[in-house]
């Protein structure tokens, strides 16, 4: 697409102008740069970013922690280890699975070396003691603190979220700080310039074909190189006031939303306001004290009222626009939103087979009708000044 200088996007873009005043890229990390998962894995904890930067030896060890390829980026597995993951099954899965290695750890036998080996040995068992058993030998495999790259073998990612695996508990105190200053540089600041190149030689080509505007999906782990270019290119943010952008909040301040974004109560991928608010009961609660700063019990299942004064703060928050799906803005009427609140979501990205399930339950004739419904959606604009 580059040699073509992004053509074939300018083109669909340019179409879409004649319909539309807005858009969203979903996941514009994916123009920075994306997780590069292995064929011979099942989860994504092997993965790396591609383009990156791996680190060299000198590098990793400048951080005051020494190197060892074998114990840093094979499987560190022992006997605490296994029996952490396996308890009473752990001698059969040494007799299955392992071999021992010497200095008290094991390596996986060869024919299960990988996830995807290991799942081709699993394919026929659905039983829940097979599965619970493939998936901690998926768990050993993931085990590692570094990552060669797979261009470079002689060179190193440390592995994502590798602070919650037992390899990282394995660690002397001092070699845990060294990694974790290590890790943060790497994943929060190591690529800053090199992904904000990468994104400006293709989002400006597509933001300025068109006078749509243009808004982005924002999420996750983002780099501040995301927000340069965002800023740079007057791309409109995500706001979710449950998925806050500070490491420091629980709960996002609605009132100091940039101007230039969007918020939201939910997205497609996550679960509408009023079955989040019963999925866990403890988060819920304390949303209902903190961030509404009411005191008592919060009621269960949501009632409209409460469903009601969080559209009305997203309505009076300062982003430029606020876009609510349809079940969040029906979750305030109690007689006409779906009675169980679990029909309502859209997409659970974890299942496969669970994706665009949500079917609107009346009629646009009905929804017409519904005069008391109206009228408050009507009146919460206009006082908010978003019509």
């Amino acid at each position: 697409m580059a040699k073509e200088n992004y053509q074939w996007w300018i083109r669909r873009l340019q179409k879409m102008a004649e319909y539309f005043d807005a858009y969203r890229i979903d996941h514009v990390l994916g123009f920075f740069r994306i997780w590069d998962i292995p064929l011979h894995s099942v989860h994504g904890l092997l993965g790396q970013f591609s383009p990156s930067l791996p680190m060299t030896v000198d590098e990793i060890e400048s951080y005051g922690m020494r190197f060892n390829a074998d114990n840093m980026t094979h499987p560190y597995i022992t006997d605490e280890t296994l029996n952490k993951i396996f308890g009473y099954r752990t001698e059969l899965v040494k007799a299955i699975y392992l071999r021992p290695k010497g200095d008290g750890r094991y390596e996986l036998k060869d024919e299960y070396a990988t996830q995807r080996q290991i799942e081709a040995a699993f394919a026929n068992k659905t039983d829940e003691d097979s599965i619970t058993l493939r998936d901690g030998l998926y768990d050993l495999v993931s085990c590692v603190l570094f990552i060669p790259d797979r261009k470079n073998p002689e060179m190193y990612h440390p592995r994502i979220s590798a602070q919650k695996d037992y390899v990282y508990d394995s660690l002397l105190l001092h070699e845990k700080e060294a990694f974790n200053c290590l890790y943060n540089e790497y994943f929060y600041h190591r690529h800053n310039k090199f992904w904000y190149d990468e994104a400006m030689r293709k989002l400006p080509v597509l933001t300025q074909s068109t006078r749509m505007l243009v808004c982005a999906e924002d999420l996750g782990m983002v780099p501040e190189s995301v927000g340069w270019v965002m800023n740079d290119l007057r791309i409109l943010s995500l706001e979710i006031q449950t998925m806050p952008k500070s490491p420091y909040l629980q709960f996002g301040h609605l009132w100091e939303n940039p101007y230039r974004s969007v918020a939201t109560i939910s997205t497609h991928d996550m679960p509408p306001l009023r079955q989040w608010w019963d999925e866990d009961k403890e988060r819920a609660q304390k949303f209902y004290n903190h961030a509404l700063h009411k005191d008592g019990t919060a009621p269960h299942p949501a009632p409209g009222w409460l469903c009601e004064e969080i559209v009305s703060a997203h309505l009076f928050c300062p982003s430029a626009l606020t876009l609510l799906s349809l079940q969040d803005w029906l979750s305030m009427d109690e007689e006409l939103r779906l009675p169980d609140p679990n029909g309502e979501r859209i997409n659970i990205p974890a299942k496969p087979r669970h994706y665009w399930r949500y079917r609107m339950h009346l009629t646009i004739e009905q929804l017409m009708e519904a005069t008391r419904f109206n009228e408050l959606v009507r009146e919460m604009i206009k006082n908010s000044n978003r019509g």
